[in-house]
């Protein structure tokens, strides 16, 4: 599908304008212990600092920028949502240090993992910390409302319950080799372990902190659920299709790893007989040779399954803008987000 005019570039600069602000604050209220504590030192050595300087490794802040983006399109101010955008970006934080552990990862951000730098045990309680400060960042936050921060929290611990059952089911399915999934049980994971985190809730507490209405809100939540949901197919994608160099060793890990994708679900679905055993059985395998990497993505095409996801995820943004027709929204906001839209399925890495 051919790309848009813009193909997501107000959005890239938007993301280049926001990051030094959220950056500034992440950095100014960043968890320490109390210089009291007598063990402050130890306590910093093995909680507060690795999370420090996991937090700070952080890559565009896409997620807490789509909080002030959220905020401005209802009208506020983007100071008003730093704190919810700091609280989300603790969560990514605690997601990946223990998304980490259980897919027993190498490298994240360029760097050694937590848990292989820190130790499990630690790397557990470091992104146990990161999960607290979610709730701490909104609940010490004196320039929010009591009411907003109510609201506010309500969103998060929703948002928080979604992320854990996408996750449980993504692990569940692979922990019992199920390759019974359908395209539309994988949708319904993708949807909760990605979309609500990566857009829908960043965009709706960021309305929240703004003062929008119910229906600014309820329409900035549906189309982060349409777009988040895009950005995860791409993701997919990507890491099939995409650069090679540009992803690196990760590049066709999702084959290694046997990862339950749209593209494995649809071809699953479309391949019959041998073709089909012969990639249930490289995605089984764990192969990390190129040849039988190549062999899979092969398979996948055959079936048709890449075209049709690619394609889905870009019917996807189409629909996230349309979520938004005749909502009131402020400035250029509604540009911002359609190019969003277009930036999360164009992305080349």
């Amino acid at each position: 599908m051919p790309a848009t005019s813009d193909s997501g570039a107000t959005f890239a600069a938007y993301l280049a304008e926001k990051r030094h602000v959220i950056e500034a604050y992440i950095e100014a209220h960043v968890p320490v212990p109390l210089p009291e504590e007598l063990t402050a030192a130890d306590l910093d050595r093995y909680l507060y600092a690795p999370l420090a300087r996991f937090t700070a490794s952080g890559g565009k802040r896409t997620r807490p920028a789509l909080c002030l983006l959220g905020c401005e399109a209802v009208g506020g101010t983007d100071t008003s949502a730093l704190s919810c955008a700091a609280a989300i970006e603790d969560f990514q934080s605690a997601a990946l240090i223990h998304d980490d552990i259980a897919d027993e990862g190498e490298l994240r951000r360029g760097q050694p993992c937590v848990y292989l730098s820190e130790g499990t045990g630690i790397a557990i309680n470091v992104g146990d910390l990161a999960l607290v400060t979610v709730t701490a960042k909104i609940l010490r936050d004196e320039t929010l409302k009591p009411a907003v921060r109510m609201r506010v929290l309500e969103e998060l611990v929703s948002m928080q319950e979604r992320t854990l059952e996408g996750q449980a089911l993504d692990l569940g399915w692979v922990r019992d080799g199920r390759w019974d999934v359908s395209t539309r049980d994988y949708l319904c994971m993708a949807s909760h372990k990605t979309a609500f985190y990566s857009a829908a809730t960043p965009l709706s507490v960021g309305a929240i902190c703004g003062n929008g209405t119910d229906e600014q809100i309820e329409a900035l939540g549906s189309f982060g659920m349409d777009a988040g949901l895009a950005f995860q197919l791409k993701d997919d994608l990507l890491n099939l299709v995409g650069d090679a160099d540009a992803q690196g060793k990760d590049f066709r890990s999702d084959i290694t790893e046997g990862k339950r994708t749209m593209i494995v679900t649809r071809a699953i679905e479309h391949l019959a007989g041998t073709e089909r055993e012969e990639l249930v059985s490289i995605l089984s395998s764990h192969v990390t040779d190129t040849a039988t990497l190549r062999r899979g993505v092969e398979l996948m095409e055959m079936s048709g399954a890449i075209a049709a996801v690619c394609e889905y995820a870009h019917s996807l943004a189409q629909s996230a803008k349309n979520d938004l027709t005749g909502i009131k929204l402020v400035g250029d906001t509604h540009q911002v987000l359609e190019s969003m839209a277009d930036f999360f399925v164009e992305r080349t890495e």
